[in-house]
């Protein structure tokens, strides 16, 4: 649409729904003005709200509520399973804020179930950390992570609140391959401390394997709350 072709009005309201909501000025939850207010502020016709409105509940954008109003829906953090992305940059993707929170960083040895993982010796040294990710300070994700020693020598001495561990792992073990499963299971009460879940509140979790040097370089479970997480992919 060239710029001497103004946006149609629905676009117009559906617009700037979203851009207050993107900003942050309509919350999860808050309630937002009725067709007859917009349709009043944009001079336009309620059925021209009706439409902005009703593509924004079919988006999950805005969630309509029968005789009570329009509320700002929960909104469902999406991620991509196309490519390996650092969470931290999904989350800006989005135009929301990142930070994290480093709650192990330390040795250990493997048990039969990682030393299977990792195609080595039971006992074998591993590294091993676990972070909690917020977006816009809500937690979304808990980061399970143990990674071979020989890919990743440093592993412990960085600082995983500044960097998240995949983006210092991409830059020290170059990616050779990769495998993941993604299943619905319950968390444990620690992790669903973490994420702030509520009893009863299943888990989305990816198990990703991946590869480097001719080698496991990292075996990792992220759990996400299945209320407001979901994964994406196209080809």
């Amino acid at each position: 649409m060239s710029a001497a072709s103004p946006l149609p009005a629905y676009q117009r309201v559906k617009r700037y729904v979203l851009d207050r909501i993107q900003r942050g000025a309509w919350q999860e939850g808050d309630a937002i003005p009725g067709e007859e207010a917009l349709a009043r502020e944009f001079g336009v016709s309620r059925m021209t709200v009706n439409r902005a409105l009703r593509e924004l509940s079919d988006e999950q954008i805005v969630e309509r509520v029968q005789g009570s109003g329009t509320y700002v829906a929960q909104q469902k953090y999406q991620a991509t399973l196309v490519e390996i992305r650092n969470i931290a940059e999904e989350i800006a993707a989005r135009g929301h804020r990142h930070h994290s929170a480093l709650h192990t960083l330390e040795r250990c040895k493997a048990d039969e179930v990682l030393a299977r993982a990792f195609g080595v010796r039971t006992g074998r040294r591993l590294f091993h950390s676990v972070v909690v990710h917020f977006e816009n300070d809500r937690p979304i994700q808990v980061e399970d992570r143990y990674v071979h020693p020989d890919v990743a020598p440093e592993y412990l001495a960085q600082d995983f609140t500044s960097q998240t561990p995949n983006a210092y792992l991409m830059r020290v073990a170059p990616l050779q391959g990769v495998s993941f499963v993604i299943e619905a299971v319950p968390p444990s009460s620690h992790v669903a401390k973490l994420l702030a879940m509520t009893s009863g509140e299943p888990c989305l979790v990816l198990r990703r394997q991946t590869r480097s040097r001719g080698r496991v370089a990292s075996v990792a479970a992220m759990w996400h709350p299945a209320s407001r997480y979901q994964f994406t992919g196209s080809f």
